[in-house]
């Protein structure tokens, strides 16, 4: 017959879909009283469940002999049941000094990731983690006290989809620490204790000791029930959030054309102020949902470039804000992960920064953006184009992965004939060295229609082009004269008129 604890762990398990009947789960048992527990029942469930368990153990090497008995504790827990035992090693502290984090931040890092790699093995379908309500309340006060906003109050999720399949599992949180504990002394269970999580120089740990039994003694004896209740509500809103951003995000964000960086999005700067338009009394309140909208779909833009969003603050999002609300085109923002987002025209587009200079001799940091992108503005390019007597000539331009056919045509076109006249030229006005190279300040010609000659750079503006696409622009240049550049009108001079028997038209593909 089950206990009342294991009836609350089988409901909550099934409430939650955690696992399926056939699945392998792989049970994380550090050795410490929570996980000892959530391996003792999930093993008095798995009949009911229908799952196989393996038992997984990641030793983190912080403590020496203590981290070694624990592992060999924990071995011999799974030999004792008859159930397989998977482990790995890695040591946390050299890894945090070589990637500058800290110690809890890289240890929870490389043990996910050792759950991960059995995810991805299909040694188990899931891998279930024991943390508790206690955890819960401790995370959930944690993040108020260092500054969060509704997301961050969701905290622990109870199944999170891992990004290579499997799921990570909890099937303890609704379930307080004492329990577990009282558990474990009915069964002669004996656990491992952990003295570093005494340690009260870190917050969680100071939270735990210190200011959760204040709060239940003197404030609520069901804070950690409060708390519990306010992370699934506050998960509750933030799964709709996020089908909202979502969507709009696919609605509206388009991957920047032509960009430098291998991920960069683009967003109008209309739909990112005012991604939906609320109905509201007129009072300014139904801009409010507008700019929580706005605000999620900056933090959604800004991960799918870098891949998560951590240390994207309320401060940087605000910043995001002005850029695309205030500031003209060509303004950039420096975003942390070396991310950049940029005002081009009416479009807001993020990218990564491929490189940052170095420190100048005087200790400041160069604000350079894109390494990739100044040796780009340097890189031009030129090539000279043979036309031949009749036909066609390709140029192929790797640097804008670009294609241009120049066609020999005969002239007047036939009615019949579907191309257009407006782009094309006299070829017997083209002289030699006729040569296709990027753009050059200074370069001016007078376009087809225009009294005075203009220079590209005005016509640029004009056109809309955005500046970081300007360095690489494709001009065409017939003995040392500037005579057409893309999407521009051909120059006056070398248009085909009336008495041009040879017309030269030139189409574009991406190579």
């Amino acid at each position: 017959m089950r206990t009342a604890l294991e009836q609350r762990v089988l409901d909550f398990i099934r409430q939650s879909r955690m696992a399926s009947a056939g699945d392998r789960v792989g049970v994380a048992v550090s050795g410490g009283a929570d996980s000892v527990a959530l391996l003792g029942l999930l093993e008095s469930l798995r009949h009911e469940l229908g799952v196989t368990l393996l038992v997984v153990h990641f030793d983190h090497m912080l403590r020496g002999a203590e981290s070694d008995h624990d592992a060999s504790f924990v071995e011999e827990l799974a030999r004792a049941r008859g159930l397989e035992f998977v482990s790995a090693r890695e040591d946390v502290r050299a890894a945090a000094n070589l990637n500058t984090r800290n110690m809890e931040e890289t240890a929870r890092h490389l043990r996910y990731g050792f759950f991960e790699r059995i995810l991805a093995s299909e040694k188990a379908m899931c891998i279930a983690v024991a943390q508790t309500a206690d955890d819960q309340a401790e995370t959930v006060l944690g993040h108020i006290i260092r500054g969060t906003g509704p997301t961050g109050l969701a905290s622990i999720y109870p199944v999170v989809h891992s990004p290579g399949g499997g799921t990570i599992v909890r099937p303890l949180l609704s379930i307080r620490r004492q329990e577990l504990r009282d558990y474990l002394r009915s069964r002669g269970q004996e656990w491992r204790e952990d003295a570093s999580n005494a340690d009260q120089t870190r917050l969680r740990a100071r939270i735990r000791a210190q200011l959760l039994p204040i709060l239940e003694r003197d404030f609520s004896p069901a804070v950690v029930q409060h708390l519990g209740d306010l992370a699934r509500l506050s998960r509750e809103e933030e799964s709709f959030w996020s089908a909202l951003v979502e969507d709009c995000l696919a609605k509206h964000a388009r991957i920047a054309s032509n960009s430098h960086s291998r991920t960069a999005l683009s967003i109008g700067v209309h739909d990112l102020l005012s991604p939906i338009i609320f109905n509201g009394a007129g009072d300014g309140t139904a801009a409010q949902p507008a700019r929580a909208l706005t605000e999620r779909l900056i933090r959604l833009l800004y991960e799918k470039v870098r891949g998560d969003r951590r240390e994207l603050s309320a401060r940087h999002v605000q910043q995001v804000i002005r850029l695309a609300a205030e500031s003209i085109s060509g303004k950039r923002l420096r975003l942390p992960g070396r991310i950049a987002a940029e005002r081009v025209f009416d479009l807001i587009t993020f990218s990564r920064i491929e490189q940052e200079s170095i420190k100048s001799e005087h200790g400041r940091q160069n604000r350079a953006f894109l390494a990739r992108e100044t040796k780009a503005e340097r890189a031009s390019y030129q090539y000279v184009v043979d036309l031949p007597d009749r036909g066609a000539t390709t140029v192929a331009v790797p640097e804008l992965a670009t294609c241009f056919h120049l066609k020999l045509v005969d002239w007047p076109l036939r009615e019949s004939d579907t191309k257009t006249d407006s782009g094309a030229f006299d070829a017997g006005r083209l002289r030699s060295p006729l040569l296709l190279r990027s753009w050059r300040p200074g370069d001016a010609y007078r376009p087809r229609g225009h009294r005075q000659s203009r220079k590209l750079k005005q016509m640029f503006l004009v056109e809309r082009v955005p500046r970081h696409q300007r360095v690489r622009w494709p001009v065409l240049e017939s003995a040392g004269e500037v005579i057409w550049a893309r999407g521009m009108a051909p120059a006056e001079g070398f248009c085909a008129r009336e008495g041009t028997r040879v017309g030269l038209l030139i189409e574009e593909e991406g190579l």
